[in-house]
């Protein structure tokens, strides 16, 4: 038996334990569900491969307990991919490339699948050189990005990546949106422990968040966002509709987010915030936003104990009275629903289930 009949024969074993939980919820295990999210994924029209990819970017979220970048954005790739905003078929092109750099035109395509062609050649460089630059342009991209930093710690390096987006955020002082909410993330390996992994938007709260917040009927608290007049609101749905963001901590936020929309926007190549017409689309979430991630190897700048001096730094943390790390929130949430499963919405994925097929537009 082959593996693409154990997923057909695992994805239809899943859909009977979900028909048979209508009405209430379910405990799935990652696997499980990352079975079932890419075989919807394959009928909004990705190959399997990309599929897989992109089950991933929902899926692990989801696993550690960041519900604004997990299962939630999973109908927003959907409507995103049948709408044809994004080129399913796209085919990622390395446009140049030194001993340290790659530039990559991911043609419209999802983010995800075009980083995993670079991936080998960023390993590499950054082993034989000590650093690698991938500058990503013309991708799509809403996923969570300590994804894409993580498992470049796992080898040893460090890690930085940031990303630009269709413009929601309001600079300081400001009353209309110029900035998108312009995330990165920082992983880097400590000794004898997971990771240090941080990932976070300029804007004082995600978009993902503020969105879960207006789902729910919250307010959001006061400095989040403006409503459309330029006044602040702690209604979600005002400032979703015609508002702006607000950056955290004023001018500071604002100047990292400037910063993000040279790195990702203006030095690769891609298009900046405000120039991304998410309007125009046949839904708000396209293409055409910038990715920027560095590469560095400590080892060979001569640093071969530096995975134990992070330990030392975490440790002095500690000490000090840091209650927890980055990234030690998301491992707890990780090891207790890999003992558990991830309890999901039955309706709520048969829905998503029922409204794929396999006639969708693959222009983009």
């Amino acid at each position: 038996m082959t593996q693409s009949t154990n997923l057909q024969t695992d994805f239809q074993a899943i859909l009977h334990n979900l028909e048979a939980a209508r009405g209430q919820s379910i405990f799935l295990t990652t696997t499980q569900l990352l079975v079932w999210a890419s075989k919807i994924f394959e009928r909004a029209g990705l190959s399997s491969q990309d599929a897989m990819i992109m089950a991933r970017t929902c899926v692990y979220p989801e696993r550690d307990g960041a519900l604004s970048h997990g299962l939630f954005r999973l109908p927003n790739y959907l409507q995103t991919l049948v709408a044809g905003n994004v080129n399913i078929n796209a085919q990622p092109t390395v446009v140049q490339e030194t001993p340290s750099l790659l530039v990559v035109d991911a043609q419209n395509g999802l983010a995800q699948p075009a980083l995993q062609t670079v991936y080998e050649q960023l390993v590499q460089k950054t082993r034989e050189t000590g650093l690698c630059v991938v500058l990503l342009r013309r991708a799509f991209h809403i996923a969570a990005l300590w994804m894409d930093v993580e498992p470049l710690a796992r080898q040893g390096f460090v890690a930085l990546t940031c990303v630009n987006a269709s413009s929601c955020v309001a600079p300081a002082p400001g009353t209309s949106a110029v900035y998108g909410t312009n995330p990165m993330a920082f992983a880097c390996p400590r000794e004898g422990h997971e990771p240090l992994v941080f990932d976070q938007a300029s804007s004082l709260r995600a978009r993902g968040d503020v969105m879960l917040s207006a789902r729910a009927g919250e307010e959001v608290p006061l400095g989040t966002g403006m409503n459309s007049e330029g006044e602040l609101t702690q209604n979600p749905k005002e400032i979703l509709k015609g508002g702006a963001l607000l950056p955290f901590g004023g001018y500071k936020g604002a100047s990292i987010a400037m910063m993000v929309e040279i790195l990702a926007a203006a030095l690769t190549g891609g298009q900046f915030s405000w120039e991304i017409d998410r309007w125009s689309q046949p839904t708000p979430d396209t293409a055409s936003a910038g990715q920027f991630l560095l590469c560095i190897d400590p080892t060979v700048a001569g640093q071969t104990m530096f995975a134990q001096r992070i330990q030392d730094l975490a440790q002095k943390l500690l000490d000090s009275g840091q209650s927890r790390l980055p990234g030690d929130l998301r491992y707890t949430t990780r090891a207790k629903t890999e003992s558990e499963g991830i309890k999901v919405d039955a309706d709520l994925l048969l829905g998503w289930y029922e409204q794929t097929n396999t006639g969708v537009n693959t222009s983009g």
